[in-house]
C-alpha cells in the first residue's frame, strides 16, 4: 500500500497542483494528516508551495492569507517509477553514435506512430473546439496526466503534468519535437510548445491557437 507522501505526489502529478484541503478531499483523509506530510516534503525538495499554481489563471486574492498551492518538483517526479527510460536513453545514444542524429529523429517519430494512429481515429470528425480536451484525455490515459484549459491568448493550452520520458528528453529533445509535430498532425492545426518538463519547467505546455477567430 502506498504511503501518504507517495499518494500526495501521485495526486499532484496525475491531477495537478492543489491546496492541502483539496489534497485531503482527493485522498479521503483529513487536512491535518495531509499537512503533516506537506512541510517535510517541501523541505526535502519534493514539492514547492506558492500562492499560485505554475500554470493556468492566477488565483483571485480575497481577504486573509491565501491558501498555499503545492506542486511537484523534478526531484519529486524522480520518486515515481520510470519503466524502461534508462534503456531508451542507451538505445538513442547507440543510434546517435553509430548511425547519426537523423536516426534519433526517425526513432522519436516511429515510437509515436501507435499514438498517432489512436489519436487520429479518436479525433476524426470532432469539432475543433473540443479536440484539445479530447487530446488531454487521451494523453492522460497514456500516463501524461494532461489537462486542457483556455489560454490568455485566443486558443487553448494542453498541459502535461507528468512525462514518462522526461529524463531521456533532456538529452534528446527530438522526443519533444516529434511529439509536438504529432499533436499538430492529429489536431490539424499549428501548435506551439511553451514549456517542457525536460527543460526544467513545472509542466509541458502546448499552445493551440483558435484559428476560427483569426479567420473571422
Amino acid at each position: 500500500m502506498e504511503r501518504v507522501s507517495e499518494r500526495i505526489t501521485r495526486s499532484l502529478v496525475d491531477v495537478g497542483p492543489a491546496t492541502a484541503a483539496v489534497l485531503a478531499e482527493r485522498l479521503g483523509i483529513t487536512p491535518g494528516a495531509v499537512r503533516r506530510h506537506l512541510d517535510p516534503m517541501v523541505e526535502a525538495g519534493w514539492l514547492v508551495a506558492g500562492e499560485n499554481a505554475p500554470y493556468g489563471p492566477r488565483s483571485q486574492r480575497g481577504r486573509g492569507r491565501p491558501a498555499r498551492i503545492y506542486s511537484v518538483t523534478d526531484l519529486g517526479r524522480d520518486r515515481l517509477p520510470k519503466a524502461y527510460e534508462a534503456l531508451s536513453v542507451e538505445l538513442m545514444r547507440y543510434l546517435r553514435d553509430r548511425v547519426g542524429g537523423t536516426a534519433v529523429k526517425d526513432f522519436a517519430k516511429a515510437r509515436l506512430q501507435p499514438q498517432y494512429e489512436r489519436f487520429s481515429q479518436a479525433l476524426a470528425g470532432k469539432d475543433a473546439a473540443v479536440k484539445p480536451y479530447i487530446l488531454a484525455e487521451l494523453l492522460s490515459k497514456d500516463g501524461f496526466a494532461a489537462t486542457a484549459e483556455a489560454s490568455s491568448l485566443p486558443g487553448t493550452q494542453v498541459c502535461q503534468h507528468h512525462c514518462p520520458v522526461a529524463h531521456a528528453a533532456t538529452e534528446f529533445p527530438e522526443l519533444c519535437d516529434a511529439e509536438a509535430v504529432m499533436f499538430s498532425q492529429v489536431l490539424g492545426t499549428h501548435v506551439q510548445r511553451l514549456a517542457t518538463i525536460s527543460h526544467g519547467d513545472a509542466v509541458c505546455t502546448t499552445y493551440l491557437p483558435d484559428n476560427s477567430r483569426s479567420a473571422s
